[in-house]
């Protein structure tokens, strides 16, 4: 019962309520999340790899921290992207347009694997 309690307290420490009764977390959300693999061998690539999403005059190179499987990227930002992938290693990769909506609280994530053939 205890953590169940304290489950319930850490969830509305991390809710908030606008005037339109609408509760939202203040997760912050990524709305593209990347993985880019080998296309010969299926392998997860993250070095030396560029991910960059475009859209319009908009220009954000997505991030790979350590230990992570994909770029993650377009931060609560809704947009229409096109996904360009670029490495010494590997030919360039450019994706169809990518659609993040929005809710009344954040992006909706869309996720994108990206198959590399190398050079």
């Amino acid at each position: 019962m205890k953590y169940v309690f304290l489950f319930f307290m850490a969830f509305l420490t991390t809710c908030m309520e606008d005037d339109n009764g609408i509760i939202c977390t203040e997760q912050f959300v990524y709305g593209l999340n990347v993985t880019v693999k080998n296309a010969d061998t299926n392998a997860i690539i993250t070095e030396g790899v560029t991910v960059t999403a475009r859209e319009g005059d908009y220009e954000e190179e997505l991030m790979n921290t350590l230990g992570s499987v994909s770029f993650v990227g377009a931060g609560e930002r809704a947009g229409n992207y096109i996904i360009e992938i670029t490495s010494n290693d590997y030919q360039s990769y450019t994706s169809e347009v990518i659609v993040v909506d929005e809710d009344e609280c954040h992006v909706i994530p869309q996720s994108l694997e990206a198959l590399l053939q190398a050079n």
